[in-house]
């Protein structure tokens, strides 16, 4: 008498009955079970994510606009400066990388610094934040563009500048000329 047969006659003197499932059915079924939780678990943070995204709180990519383009009529024989403001509506931050001028004229973002008491000089700005939701104005004693050699202009006239930002591309903008002192917000 071969063990299995010797396990199923002390099975039959005790009155077991013996129970065989089909080996394959048990394993389908536990795999079955393996699989839906991750399934489960993947398809519900999809849901969250979508929802997320539709309700607007993902973010939205940086949205500028630039506005009150002024330009100083040459007071200096070597440079004038041009003030606008970069307004960004997006949820994302962006960085102004750079500023083409009119033609013939060099144009760069440049900061005013203070190096004494009323003595101040201007030095390049390098990459300038534009916050998300927030604003960046140019002014006298802080940010411009300085352009150089100054072009010849008579209050009112109009020139069109191209500030570069590192994520949104190119943006057009005009600048409208004032005398030095007119300068309004």
């Amino acid at each position: 008498m071969n063990r299995t047969s010797e396990h199923a006659a002390v099975r039959a003197a005790l009155g077991v009955r013996a129970s065989v499932r089909p080996p394959v059915r048990g394993a389908v079924r536990s795999s079955v079970r393996a699989a839906a939780v991750p399934l489960l678990a993947g398809a519900l943070t999809i849901g969250c994510l979508t929802a997320w995204t539709v309700t607007g709180n993902a973010g939205t990519p940086a949205r500028l606009r630039v506005t009150d383009g002024r330009i100083l009529t040459a007071s200096n024989p070597e440079a004038t400066a041009a003030f606008f403001t970069i307004s960004n509506i997006g949820t994302t931050a962006d960085e102004l990388t750079g500023v083409t001028g009119p033609a013939g004229h060099q144009a760069m973002v440049g900061r005013d610094v203070e190096v004494a008491e009323g003595a101040h000089r201007m030095e390049m700005a390098g990459a300038v934040a534009v916050p998300a939701r927030g604003a960046v104005r140019m002014a006298p004693t802080g940010l411009d563009v300085m352009v150089s050699p100054p072009p010849r202009l008579a209050p009112g006239d109009r020139l069109t500048f191209t500030l570069h930002f590192r994520d949104s591309g190119p943006v057009k903008a005009e600048a409208v000329a004032v005398r030095p002192g007119q300068l309004r917000p």
